[in-house]
Parts: C-alpha cells; structure tokens; sequence
C-alpha cells in the first residue's frame, strides 16, 4: 500500500490535513468519507506534483481558476457555508497573488456583496461567463450545482487547448530549425566552396552559380532582409490589434487549408459549451449569446452572433438565425433545430460541444500528419539542391583535372 497526503474538511468546517495509507486515491478518499470527513485533495503534496510535472501551456491564472472552483464545488456539495468554503478555498491556494484576490473576494462578500459581484471586481480572473453563472447559481440556489458544471467547462476548455497548442509545437519546431538549417548552410558552408571556385577559375555550371550569388546576397543584404521581417512582424501585429485588423486576420485564419476547418470547429465547440452551461443554469438566452461570444478567440465568428441575438430577440429562436450567419458548420444548425423542437436546447448544446471537440482533435490530428511529412519534403528538396549544385562544381573541376 503507498500513503498519500489528503486535505478534507470536518463536520466542524475546519480543515484537516494527513497522510493516510490505501492503495489508490479512490480508496483514500472513500475512507475519509467514512471518517466523516469531506476530501478536498488526495494524492501528493501539491508542491511536489507540481515540480514533477511538465509546464502547463494554460498558464497559472487558469490553473488557479480551475482548481479554486473544483474546490469550492466539494465544499459546497458538502454543506460548507460560502464564506467558510471561500476562507477554506483561499488557505488552500498555493500562490500568493491569487490568495490575495481570493482574501479580497471574502473581504467584499463580508462587506455586503452577492458572490457573483464580489468576483466581478477581479475580471482578470473571474470571465463574464463565470460571474453569470454563479449569479445565476445565487438566484436559484444551486451554487454548488453551478461550481461543479463550471469545474467541468474549464477542464474541458483548458484540455482542448493544451492539445491544441501541444500539437503545434512539433510542426513549428521543425519548419524553424529547418529554416534555420538552410540559412547556416548558406551563410557559411556555401562561401568555403566559393572560394575553391574562384581559386580554379573555371566556369561554374548555371545551378552552382545561382546559389553562390544567392549566398552573397544573403551575407551581403541579409540584415535588411531581417529587418524588414521584423517591422512588417510589428506592423502586422499593431494592424490585428485594431478592430478591422482582428477581423480580417481571424477571417484569414479561418481560410487556411485545413488548419482554418480546424480553428472554426475549436470554435463551435467553445461557444456550444458555453452556451450549455450557461442555458442549464437559467440564463437568459440573449444574454448567453453575448456571453459566449465574448470567450471566443475568433472575432469573425464572434460578430456575427450580433445578428443571432437579434433572431432571438424576433422570436425567430437560434438555429435559424445562426445557420443564415454562414459562420458555422452546417450541422450546428441542424442540431439546434432539433434542441429547439425536443425543448432541449441545453442537452444538445453540450452534444455539439461534445462533437465538436471530438472533431477538433480529429481536424488538428490531420492538419499536422500532412504538415509534417509536407515540411520534410521542402527543406529536404532546398538542401538536396543545395548539395547537388555544389557538387556539380565539383565533379567539373575534377574534369578541368584530368
């Protein structure tokens, strides 16, 4: 049997924290449970399972985020009062910038204010979606019911783009070190060989020419060359800072050959989960849509969601008015309909979250196995030029030689 640290919370509301032996996490907590108490955190000490794990590409405002609501879900489920599960949730906390924001949460929801409102006023933390939702879990009485479906929707949302951004690592890593690659060989390997040319003052075959005046010009103007890729990198990203910049490089992503059907159904399946767990929890749908839309990265996809709301607002519900966006794939649509007809709007916009993610994976998965080999072949092709052309000067010199 291992042992393994808990943190779990008494009748009393107090925490306890230990070390309890079983052969997995499971049977730990079931113990604890049976001992009266409510576990919070089985496993290592945080400390150590965070040293021995890889760095997150999520960042540590979301890690935050996520496991402060987890907590506060276990907490609330187990009968904690709010302002004790809050206080419990803050002591737990391992950073302290964030214990901080959540020892002013407490501050101000003593001072009088709903929860929702206290953590509207950290929004660097706390999303629209997230304040609504649990403004919504005030009203009806169900925080802990609301906390657990936001605990999910950030796993889910964080897993998708950790897999997202994993994947494009390797693809990216190799196109820079074969560019990078390239530009040694040209910098220097190619102008040794230009020198030998030059001593045996033959003349050199057209290809072999090509690439050493190619060489020159790199090691002569290559310095403007950088330059001016990094003003136009700057000036791009001021231009996609504007509104009118963001919305045409969002509308250009979205045209790249498989990466954009990739990003638009990342999309769909951001706006359809959040739509699930803001409709489950009673929000209004107008309000929902403009929610969800704020969480989208795509300000293309996001602008037209104006035009759905107002649908919503005729009466003319939201499938029709989001398939006439043409923003979304078709089966979106569809789905909605038949949400819209059953009377579950909620149900099926957690199943299109739930494709859409699926499909997501599925698009990223063969963008990058055709990206790769793709990749391979370009700068196996550069560099194989570059060699048959030096050694076509060589096999001419050798027949000066003879």
């Amino acid at each position: 049997m291992a042992s393994f640290y808990f943190k779990a919370v008494a009748s009393d509301g107090k925490l306890r924290t230990g070390t309890l032996a079983g052969p997995d996490e499971k049977a730990v907590a079931s113990e604890l449970r049976r001992q009266g108490l409510t576990p919070v955190y089985v496993g290592q000490p945080r400390s150590a399972r965070l040293s021995l794990k890889m760095p997150s590409f999520g960042g540590g405002r979301r890690k935050d985020v996520l496991l402060f609501t987890r907590e506060l879900s276990t907490l609330l489920s187990a009968g904690v009062p709010v302002d004790r599960a809050l206080t419990i949730a803050r002591d737990l906390t391992e950073r302290d910038v964030f214990r901080g924001v959540l020892h002013e949460v407490i501050r101000t929801l003593k001072g009088g204010k709903s929860l929702a409102d206290s953590l509207a006023g950290h929004p660097e933390y706390f999303s629209q979606l997230y304040v609504n939702m649990v403004r919504a879990g005030e009203a009806s009485g169900s925080l802990a019911a609301v906390f657990e479906r936001l605990a999910e929707f950030e796993e889910t949302r964080d897993d998708l783009r950790n897999y997202i951004v994993s994947s494009m690592v390797y693809p990216a890593l190799l196109t820079l070190v074969g560019l990078a690659s390239i530009l040694v060989l040209m910098y220097f390997v190619v102008p040794r060989f230009a020198a030998v040319f030059e001593q045996s003052r033959m003349e050199m075959p057209l290809p072999t020419k090509m690439l050493l005046e190619a060489s020159a010009f790199l090691r002569a103007y290559g310095w403007i060359g950088i330059a001016a890729l990094l003003a136009g990198v700057a000036g791009m990203r001021s231009y996609i800072q504007t509104e009118r910049g963001r919305l045409w490089w969002d509308g250009f992503r979205l045209r790249i050959p498989l990466l954009g059907d990739a990003l638009l159904k990342a999309e769909t399946a951001r706006f359809a989960g959040a739509m699930s767990t803001l409709v489950a929890n009673s929000v209004p749908l107008v309000q929902s849509i403009a929610i969800a839309g704020a969480i989208l990265n795509n300000r293309k996809i996001a602008s037209c969601l104006d035009s759905v709301a107002q649908g919503v607002k005729r009466g003319e519900g939201i499938s029709g008015p989001l398939k006439r966006t043409g923003e979304f794939p078709p089966l979106a649509g569809h789905l909605l309909t038949v949400g819209e007809e059953t009377g579950r709007l909620d149900e099926m916009f957690a199943q299109m979250a739930k494709i859409y993610e699926k499909d997501t994976r599925a698009a990223i998965k063969r963008f990058t196995s055709l990206f790769e080999p793709l990749v391979i072949l370009v700068m196996g092709v550069l560099v194989g030029i570059l060699v048959l052309s030096m050694l076509l000067a060589i096999t001419s010199i050798n027949d000066v030689a003879v």
